[in-house]
């Protein structure tokens, strides 16, 4: 009976201290419970169904935190370029530029030379000292965003969780912390949705090869990869297994609710593993009783073929609406992703006109932190996001659970498409407007506030047919109980006088109409 007793205290005691904790998300829609993804694309593009819960939710927090805060230099690229002694290769493996990278001699200069001192022992001194799970997710939640994805695996190969497949892994290094299960109990206790992003696929290439650098030393392969200095070398079976095992580990012991794939990826020697991913995945959410979703990067070519995950692009827009979810992730770093010294923020006002152009035409956009060595999120950064909570206090009723109408926007500036292309875009103005719908309400989003107290509203024009014959019953703008004067005719909805400004940044008028637009 006590031998009974005993076990039953175990089992209880494993359930209180499982990192994973029950998630809200709803059952899938319009799957049979015998429903089952076969590892094909013909399987997986029959049965999947993007989750109603992720277009939903809009603006989502992503983490990049790892050994590369210690030196804080450069990016979080730095232990790659630290091992650049003769030249600059991008990420897609091409020449950039002869002579040692900057972060190279950088690295020789402060903290010696990449034989005795190589990226590993940057590990030691990952302490993480000052970081608090509670205090994360208490900031992300004020920020208003409502999920949050930790990178997991970088390309580094040091993993942010407790690993069962590598010994390189803050919760028996570095920190000596579960830090991605802190982060996912606090943040599921808290209401949000939780994944984690994987980059490791290109560890395969991350790091050069040299005798002269720890790299090329056998005992740190698995940290390093076992690749050669040979830059055309395909991935190994061997490796692809480690990148399969690494990922199922993650997948099994946090259940994730999105799961987010950098490039790299994509190539071809991958090509098997995708599906049966995907596959794997999908069932594990079925078997979980929750929708899950991957996120997929590689938005110009069909990595995963469309239609059987959420497309994603690295610090750019669409310029016009896209039927199918898709989602932006950028960094509030102009410069890193990773924190660095010089760090560079945007500007609240400058993002927050991103998220509204980007929900306008369908998408969600992930926006990164980037927390000191010791665990600290810089005050700038945190400052910024309790600004962008402040807005959608007043205004994330035409941002939550909203849906793109017939036309995204109206004004003068065009977005550019495509990856790293946010730097080609110029500023918003208070001629640009942009539309969001919910029930009988139709919101459009100032970016500005115009100078003449006054704006005429185009696609609101008398019988236009944006509106499908709907009457115009109310105008206000949020934050106000007052409702506004206006004139609809031919030309557009004129409104003469837009009343007092509340709040800063973008302003949106609520127009109520006389049915579900």
């Amino acid at each position: 009976m006590n031998s009974i007793k005993k076990i039953v205290q175990i089992l209880l005691v494993a359930f209180i201290v499982s990192p994973v904790v029950a998630q809200t998300a709803k059952t899938p829609k319009g799957l049979k419970s015998s429903t089952r993804f076969e590892p094909n694309w013909k399987s997986i593009k029959e049965n999947y169904k993007d989750p109603e819960w992720f277009n939903d939710q809009k603006f989502g927090i992503f983490i990049h935190w790892g050994a590369y805060s210690v030196p804080a230099h450069g990016s979080e690229w730095y232990p790659r370029q630290m091992y650049m002694d003769t030249a600059t290769f991008t990420a897609q493996l091409n020449f950039e530029k002869k002579g040692p990278n900057e972060v190279f001699t950088h690295h020789k200069k402060h903290w010696g030379d990449q034989k005795t001192f190589g990226y590993k022992d940057f590990i030691p001194l990952f302490k993480g000292e000052n970081f608090n799970a509670s205090e994360w997710i208490g900031l992300f939640k004020k920020s208003g965003a409502k999920y949050v994805i930790p990178v997991a695996d970088h390309h580094d190969g040091f993993a942010m969780y407790k690993a069962n497949t590598t010994k390189w892994n803050a919760y028996d290094m570095g920190p000596k912390r579960d830090i991605l299960g802190e982060l996912f109990e606090e943040g599921r206790k808290e209401g949000l949705i939780m994944g984690a992003s994987s980059h490791y696929a290109f560890n395969w290439s991350f790091y050069n090869k040299k005798e002269h650098f720890d790299t090329a030393d056998p005992q740190y392969a698995d940290l390093y990869s076992a690749k050669g200095s040979d830059l055309t070398q395909p991935v190994s079976e061997e490796f692809k297994k480690l990148w399969w095992n690494r990922t199922i580990d993650l997948i099994d012991n946090y259940q994730p609710d999105i799961l987010w794939f950098d490039f790299y990826l994509d190539i071809p020697d991958f090509a098997d593993y995708r599906p049966k991913l995907a596959a794997y995945y999908y069932n594990k959410g079925l078997d979980w009783g929750k929708e899950v979703v991957i996120n997929d990067k590689n938005f110009d070519h069909e990595a995963f073929p469309e239609g059987t995950v959420i497309y994603d692009l690295e610090r750019g827009k669409l310029p016009g609406i896209r039927k199918l979810p898709w989602q932006t992730d950028t960094s509030i770093g102009k410069n890193s992703w990773g924190h660095v010294t010089n760090w560079e923020s945007k500007n609240p006002n400058e993002l927050i006109d991103d998220l509204v152009d980007i929900v306008s035409k369908n998408g969600n956009l992930l926006l990164n932190v980037g927390p000191r060595a010791d665990g600290t999120i810089p005050e700038d950064q945190a400052k910024i996001l309790l600004e962008i909570g402040q807005w959608l206090d007043l205004n994330g009723e035409a941002i939550y659970e909203t849906e793109y109408w017939s036309v995204f926007g109206e004004g003068p500036t065009e977005v550019k498409k495509g990856h790293h292309s946010e730097g080609d875009n110029k500023g918003f103005t208070a001629k640009d407007i942009r539309f969001t719908k919910k029930e009988n309400k139709l919101y459009a989003i100032l970016l500005d506030w115009p100078e003449d107290n006054q704006i005429n509203i185009t696609s609101c024009a008398k019988g236009h047919e944006n509106l499908n014959g709907l009457a115009i019953e109310h105008v206000r703008m949020l934050g106000s109980s007052k409702d506004l004067e206006f004139k609809q005719d031919e030309k557009g909805l004129l409104l003469q006088s837009l009343g007092e400004k509340l709040g800063q940044h973008a302003y949106t008028v609520e127009i109520t109409l006389s049915g579900k637009i």
